[in-house]
């Protein structure tokens, strides 16, 4: 019988090496993931940190103040400014969720989910920090009590959705993708508001920038749509459900600005919600303005699918040729 050489004995000095050098690559792709999701969630805060980020003024603060004397806040926490809350986060984890889908090395759950660490760090940190500020100012009593869980409460699913933002823009399916766009147009629009109000002299914000912001998000979902396409055949729900919310999130908005917006009935919960009711019935009505804005979707969303479809058809008669 012969014995092999020790010349041929299999080394296993290889093996540490490589499997040293996949835990680095690992590592350095979480890192990156985890520096793109910060400066995601800060993107997301920034027309509010432009701003000098001072709290808002509180009507329920221990002391009279200045606007000027407010603490230094990460977020303007106020019941006037829980939409802006909201388009703050939602666009932190829209943004990480669209660089994911051009950053795409190593596993892919590995990935986002180093990105959405990232995220949730920003936004973890400026909730802290934030609700640390209010509770400290605000004046003892059950109504600071309630306010303060209220918009806590408001933050939270304000982060929540950043979460879903993020991983519907990230996923490969068109039609996720598409879904997202149709869930944070209304958002993303309002975020840019933001942007051009507080980069603006008080007083001085062009009149196109309402008209621009009210047809904006018509706009970024029909193009999403067309881009989304209708095979195969159950991306039609997909198309349904983005002109909804089209018609549906903007109602929302409206609302929750009008309702949390008067101190006439805030802390009177049952009188709160009628006039919720009545609000999202007079803008989800026919005379809401909804219906031409969906329209304009909708043709956006026909006429760019078709136009891709022939597009698609011509380099496919040209490749056969």
């Amino acid at each position: 019988m012969s014995h092999a050489s020790p010349d041929h004995t299999p080394s296993t000095d290889a093996a540490p090496a490589h499997s040293s050098g996949e835990r680095e690559n690992r590592g350095s792709v979480a890192w990156i993931g985890v520096l793109i999701g910060v400066l995601a969630g800060l993107l997301g805060l920034a027309p509010w940190l432009v701003t000098g980020a001072r709290l808002p003024l509180q009507n329920l603060w221990g002391r009279e103040v200045l606007p000027a004397e407010m603490p230094l806040s990460l977020l303007p926490l106020s019941q006037y400014e829980l939409t802006t809350l909201v388009a703050l986060m939602t666009v932190g984890g829209a943004a990480a969720g669209f660089a994911l889908r051009f950053w795409r090395p190593g596993r892919a759950g590995a990935r986002v989910w180093s990105v959405a660490a990232g995220v949730l760090t920003v936004q973890i940190t400026a909730t802290v920090q934030a609700f640390a500020v209010l509770r400290a100012g605000l004046a003892p009593g059950s109504a600071s009590a309630l306010y303060f869980a209220g918009v806590l409460a408001g933050v939270g699913a304000a982060v929540a959705a950043s979460l879903v933002a993020l991983f519907l823009l990230a996923a490969r399916s068109r039609a996720r993708a598409a879904l997202g766009v149709g869930l944070l147009a209304v958002p993303v629009v309002s975020w840019a508001v933001e942007w051009v109000v507080n980069l603006s002299d008080a007083g001085n914000v062009s009149p196109l920038v309402p008209a621009v912001a009210h047809w904006s998000p018509a706009v970024m979902v029909g193009a999403a749509l067309a881009w989304c396409g209708l095979r195969p055949t159950r991306r039609v729900l997909v198309w349904v459900a983005d002109l909804v919310l089209l018609w549906v999130v903007p109602a929302l908005f409206t609302s929750v600005n009008y309702v949390f917006g008067t101190r006439i009935y805030l802390g009177d919960l049952g009188e709160m919600a009628l006039l919720a009711r009545q609000i999202l019935a007079a803008t989800l009505g026919p005379d809401g303005g909804a219906g031409p804005i969906v329209m304009l979707a909708l043709v956006i969303a026909l006429g760019g699918a078709g136009a891709l479809e022939v597009l698609h058809r011509r380099r496919r008669a040209v490749t056969t040729a």
